[in-house]
C-alpha cells in the first residue's frame, strides 16, 4: 500500500510494508524541484536513515508520482 500527497513545495509517497512475517517501518520519499529524499525509521540504531537522489535517479518512481493523490494496493502479478 501507498499514499501520495501533494505539499506546497514537494509531493511526498510514503510506502507502506503489509508484508509477514515481520513488517518494516513506513518509507517515505520527499520530490522536490531539486533532489528526491528517501527515509525510514531505524528501531536497532532509533534514528531515522535518509538518502538523497538526483533528478534522474528519480525514473524509477515515475508510475506512483504521475498518480492522482489517494491511497493505492497494487494488485499481485
Amino acid at each position: 500500500m501507498f499514499t501520495i500527497e501533494h505539499l506546497f513545495d514537494a509531493s511526498l509517497v510514503t510506502l507502506v510494508d503489509e508484508g509477514d512475517p515481520a513488517l518494516r517501518e513506513d518509507v517515505k520519499i520527499r520530490v522536490t524541484e531539486d533532489y528526491v529524499s528517501v527515509e525510514q525509521y531505524d528501531a536497532m540504531h532509533d534514528e531515522t536513515k535518509t538518502v538523497t537522489l538526483s533528478m534522474s535517479q528519480l525514473r524509477d518512481l515515475q508510475a506512483a508520482l504521475n498518480l492522482p493523490e489517494g491511497s493505492y494496493r497494487l494488485k499481485p502479478e
